[in-house]
C-alpha cells in the first residue's frame, strides 16, 4: 500500500478510537454503557442492526457464493425478513416490559437463575464461535496487504476494535456502525465500479455474460433437506433462524434495548430485513461480477476452484487492482464491516458476563464497580475471540456458512426457550431445561448424523426444546409455581408495567 493508503486507514481507526473515548464520557452507569441511556434514534438502531449483521463475512464471503455457484443464497434473506416480523410481534414485547439489560433476565422471571445461566452461557460459546471466524476473515486482508503473520493481523485486528468499545460502550458501538455502514456501502460500490470498467464492454458485457452462465439463478424450488439454498430452506428455516438470531441473542436484544420506545425498535427492526435483501443481493452482484472480471483476467494466484477459496476471490482483487487512495478506503470499509460485528460482540458478552453470571453470583450492586468489571470483561472476550481466530485457520468450508451452521445450532435452542417461556404458563425449569437438553441433542444429531442443510437447524433445536419442554411438563402433572419452586413471583407472562423485573 501507498503512504496515502496507509494514511486513510489511520484516519479511519483513529477517528473510530476517538468517537468511542468521546462517547464512552458522557455515559453514566450500566444502563449508559450496555444500553446508551436507551436513547438512540429508530434509523441508527436499524443501521446499526445491519451493520451488526452484515460483518466481514457478508462483504468477503457472500460475493464467493456467487462466484461459485449463483445468488440462491439470496432465498435466506426472504425468510430473514419474515423472522423479523415474528420478533416484533412475539417477543419485543417481552423485552421492553420493565427495566430489562439483557434478554436472559426475562428467562429467570420465568423459570429460575440456572434456566438463565444455561441460555447465557449459550448465547457466550455461540458468540465466542461465530465471531471468531469473523475475527479470521478479516485478518486475512490484512495478512495479505502487509505479509504479517496470521497470528499478527488477528491480534492487530482484535486489538483495534477492543479499545473503542471499551473506552465508549453501546454508544460506541452504535454509533461507530452508522459509520461504518456508509464506509463499507462506499468502499464496496467504488470497487464494484472500477471492476466494471476494467471488463471490455463494461456493465452491459458483465450483465451479459453473467447471465448467459447462469450467475443470476435466483429461485431453486426442489424440496431437498440436505440443499442450503432452496426457496423452502431460505423461507421456512431462514424465518425461524433469523427469528432465533434476532429474537434470542443478545447482539441483537441489546440494539433494540437501545431505542426510545417498543414501537421505534420494531420500525428499526423490520426495515432492516428490507436493507439486508438488498444488501446481500449488492454483494452477490459482486461475486458474479468477479467472475467475469477473472474470465478477462485470470488471476496469478489460487483464488477458484473450490469453496474455500472463493473466500478470497473480493479481497484479492481488492489488494491487486484498486489503485492508491482508493485501496485504502475499500480497506477501511472492509475493517469497518468487521469492527461493526465484533465491537457488537463484545459489548453484548461482557453484557452478559456481568449481568447474567457475575451480578447473580456475587450480589454486587455497585454500578462504578460493575462497568469497570464490564470494561474488564470486554478486553477478556476480545482475547477469547483471537483465539477462536488462531483455530478457524483449520477450517475448509466458506466461512459464511460455518457461521451460519454456528447460529443455527445455538440459536434455536435460545428460540424454543424463550417461546416456553413466553407462550405456556404451565412448564417450569425442570421440563425447559429438559427441553434444552433434547434440543442440544436433536442438533448435534442433525449436525453431525445427517445431511441436513444448516438452515434448518434452528427450526430443529427451537421445536425440539419446545415439544419436549410441554411434555415433559405434561408428564409432571404440576403447574408452573414461578422461579425456583417458589408462587409468589408472577411469570413474564403476567407481569405488568407495575411490577418490573428487577435488572
Amino acid at each position: 500500500m501507498s503512504p496515502l493508503d496507509f494514511a486513510v486507514i489511520a484516519a479511519y481507526v483513529t477517528g473510530c478510537t476517538a468517537l468511542g473515548a468521546w462517547l464512552g464520557s458522557r455515559s453514566q452507569g450500566l444502563r449508559g454503557y450496555f444500553l446508551g441511556e436507551s436513547n438512540i434514534p429508530t434509523w441508527a438502531v436499524m443501521i446499526s442492526i445491519v451493520a451488526t449483521e452484515t460483518s466481514i463475512v457478508t462483504y468477503l464471503s457472500v460475493p464467493g457464493l456467487a462466484y461459485s455457484e449463483d445468488f440462491r443464497f439470496l432465498q435466506l434473506a426472504f425468510g430473514f425478513l419474515l423472522g423479523r416480523v415474528v420478533v416484533a410481534a412475539v417477543l419485543l414485547p417481552a423485552y421492553f416490559r420493565g427495566e430489562v439489560l439483557t434478554a436472559y433476565q426475562l428467562l429467570q422471571d420465568r423459570f429460575g437463575g440456572p434456566t438463565r445461566t444455561t441460555a447465557s452461557l449459550l448465547f457466550l460459546v455461540a458468540r465466542s464461535l461465530g465471531d471468531g471466524l469473523r475475527l479470521f476473515l478479516a485478518s486475512t486482508v490484512l495478512q495479505n496487504l502487509t505479509q504479517w503473520r496470521p497470528e499478527t493481523a488477528i491480534i492487530a485486528v482484535a486489538a483495534i476494535t477492543i479499545v473503542y468499545t471499551f473506552l465508549g460502550g453501546m454508544k460506541a458501538v452504535i454509533w461507530t456502525d452508522v459509520i461504518q455502514f456508509g464506509v463499507y456501502i462506499l468502499g464496496a460500490s467504488v470497487a464494484l465500479a472500477i471492476l466494471a470498467h476494467k471488463i471490455p464492454g463494461g456493465w452491459g458485457e458483465l450483465v451479459h455474460q453473467a447471465s448467459a452462465a447462469g450467475k443470476f439463478r435466483l429461485l431453486d424450488f426442489s424440496i431437498d433437506l440436505s440443499q442450503p439454498y432452496t426457496f423452502w430452506a431460505g423461507l421456512i428455516g431462514g424465518m425461524v433462524l433469523n427469528t432465533a438470531t434476532h429474537g434470542a441473542d443478545q447482539l441483537m436484544v441489546q440494539r433494540y434495548l437501545s431505542a426510545r420506545s417498543q414501537r421505534q425498535a420494531a420500525i428499526a427492526l423490520v426495515s432492516s430485513g428490507f436493507v439486508i435483501l438488498v444488501q446481500f443481493a449488492f454483494f452477490l452482484f459482486i461475486g458474479a461480477s468477479l467472475w467475469v472480471f477473472y474470465r478477462e483476467f485470470p488471476p496469478t494466484a489460487d483464488v477458484g476452484g473450490n469453496v474455500r477459496s472463493a473466500d478470497q476471490v473480493f479481497s484479492y482483487f481488492i489488494v491487486h487492482y484498486l489503485p492508491r487512495g482508493v485501496l485504502g478506503l475499500v480497506i477501511a470499509a472492509i475493517f469497518s464491516a468487521a469492527m461493526g460485528t465484533l465491537a457488537g460482540s463484545l459489548n453484548s458478552s461482557a453484557s452478559t458476563i456481568v449481568n447474567d453470571l457475575y451480578r447473580p453470583l456475587t450480589g454486587r450492586k455497585d454500578e462504578q464497580h460493575l462497568v469497570r468489571v464490564s470494561r474488564a470483561m470486554t478486553v477478556v472476550w476480545g482475547v477469547i475471540l483471537a483465539a477462536v481466530a488462531f483455530g478457524a485457520r483449520l477450517l475448509k468450508e466458506s466461512v459464511v456458512e460455518n457461521a451460519l451452521k454456528i447460529a443455527g445450532l445455538v440459536s434455536g435452542i435460545l428460540l424454543g426457550l424463550f417461546l416456553l417461556g413466553i407462550l405456556t404458563r404451565r412448564v417450569g425449569q425442570a421440563a425447559a431445561m429438559a427441553g434444552v437438553l433434547a434440543g442440544a441433542a436433536a442438533v448435534l444429531y442433525a449436525w453431525a448424523g445427517t445431511e441436513l442443510a444448516f438452515p434448518w437447524f434452528a427450526l430443529v433445536g427451537s421445536s425440539t426444546v419446545f415439544a419436549v419442554g410441554l411434555a415433559v411438563q405434561q408428564g409432571l402433572g404440576a403447574r408452573d409455581q414461578g422461579p425456583g419452586g417458589r408462587d409468589d413471583e408472577p411469570s413474564a407472562s403476567k407481569r405488568t408495567a407495575a411490577g418490573p423485573p428487577t435488572p
